[in-house]
């Protein structure tokens, strides 16, 4: 299966995959890093069906130890799928360093990450762009370009950033290319050259198993629906579309009234914000998020087992990428679509099941897990292994009582189990982190 790798990867691929948890590579896969081996490709394959492993392993076969500039650009439209790929390229082990480039971030911390650059950079066009014509960045070393979910970077705007990075990277070789949706032309700008097509869009090892349901619901009793239908969920984890920010803060207002714990996430909102309701969606904090179409590509939210599409969404193409949050990679899904009786979309068919909802439906419960501030992070030097210590030293914590810990440049995030986090609080109240006093709290 491996011979189509290079002799490194050859070696190595077997640990990137057990670092990912992850038994082998699927048919995509495969046949994407075959192809890949010799030429340009353009990927087409579903969002959740793994392309990110399907580009890492082929840009790593060309990396070079010897090589002190940045090998590999990868150009994604957001921050949030620059973050994914940049946590699964650590998460390989490697060796080989890699750093992110996006907005928001702050440029100061940017600037000091490319006075020694990574072999590997990810990043949103704008930001990359900045780089570039402020000198912080030398694209002359850059082999590999890979452009992930291209069509949506289109959608978004970036034609222009991404044709001024792509001209000035003169020694480019090799060129991957992803979408998720087949495109009727390429842009020349991306300069692909005798490209192979990898196209596993209709492929049916990848059709997941998805059961769509509908409910129908007055115009005017949507939340109301809307809050039924989640009782009658309960405690699974849960994305709740919406077609505008509006209607994603006006919901989360009344649903917060009625007691229903929850997170939002939109372009409207600050990063920080954005990041920390992904992070808490994560690791269990928030089991419902409400959100716009930002959400229905390339975020790092899985195990998604109910996607509720309490708007209508604009065409078909949308409805599949939001269902293609949930019932991913082997695993079971159901999509709601709430609509009125006057609405009747052509994606839906007449076989689509209908659910009855009862009206006296119970509240689920808070989740067992609560997201912890630390006001520290990389750049202080701290790492999970010393938040472990803390938590489990210091805070009398037992290991079944602590979950996700996520550390960000200058704070960390850790889940821990409801019951505890109050008394695990006041023990750890005057204890410091690398001998330093740090801010610990709930996250609000």
């Amino acid at each position: 299966m491996y011979s189509i790798l290079s002799d490194y990867l050859c070696l190595m691929v077997e640990k990137f995959l057990r670092n990912l948890k992850i038994a082998e590579l699927n048919e995509m896969q495969r046949a994407a890093i075959k192809a890949a081996s010799k030429n340009d490709i353009i990927l087409l394959s579903p969002t959740g069906s793994g392309k990110t492993i399907a580009f890492l392993l082929p840009i790593l076969s060309n990396l070079n130890v010897d090589i002190s500039g940045v090998q590999a650009m990868m150009l994604v439209p957001s921050r949030e799928l620059a973050l994914q790929i940049e946590q699964v390229f650590k998460t390989m082990a490697t060796g080989f360093k890699v750093n992110c480039c996006y907005g928001g971030h702050p440029v100061k911390t940017e600037k000091n990450n490319l006075v020694q650059p990574p072999a590997v950079l990810i990043g949103t066009p704008g930001r990359i762009a900045y780089h570039l014509r402020n000198e912080n960045l030398n694209p002359d070393s850059v082999h590999s370009l890979v452009l992930d979910e291209f069509d949506k970077a289109l959608e978004f705007g970036f034609a222009e950033d991404m044709e001024f990075i792509i001209r000035r990277m003169k020694n480019l070789r090799h060129r991957i290319l992803t979408s998720a949706t087949k495109m009727q032309e390429i842009p020349s700008f991306a300069g692909m050259q005798k490209q192979v097509e990898v196209d596993f869009l209709m492929d049916k090892t990848v059709i997941p198993d998805l059961k769509i349901r509908k409910v129908v619901s007055e115009a005017a009793d949507k939340v109301d629906t809307l809050f039924s239908l989640i009782c009658k969920i309960g405690d699974k984890a849960t994305l709740v579309f919406c077609n505008h920010r509006e209607a994603v803060d006006r919901i989360s207002e009344v649903l917060w009234d009625m007691g229903l714990d929850h997170g939002i996430f939109h372009g409207g909102m600050e990063q920080e914000d954005r990041e920390k309701a992904l992070l808490k969606f994560r690791n269990g904090s928030y089991r419902i998020l409400i959100t716009t179409d930002l959400a229905s590509r390339g975020l790092d939210i899985p195990e998604i087992e109910n996607v509720v599409h309490y708007q209508l969404p604009h065409n078909e193409e949308a409805f599949l990428h939001r269902n293609g949050r949930t019932a991913r990679m082997n695993a079971k899904g159901t999509s709601y679509v709430i609509l009125t009786e006057e609405e009747n979309p052509a994606f839906l068919t007449n076989k689509t099941e209908l659910v009855e909802l009862s009206p006296n439906g119970v509240v689920p419960e808070n989740t067992q897990w609560v997201t912890l501030y630390i006001g520290a992070g990389k750049k202080d030097k701290i790492n999970k292994i010393d938040i472990v210590g803390l938590l489990l030293q210091k805070g009398k914590l037992q290991k079944d009582e602590l979950g996700l810990i996520e550390v960000q440049d200058f704070s960390s995030y850790a889940a821990v189990r409801r019951l505890k986090v109050e008394n695990t609080l006041k023990l750890i109240k005057n204890e410091k982190l690398k001998n330093k006093r740090v801010k610990i709290e709930i996250s609000r």
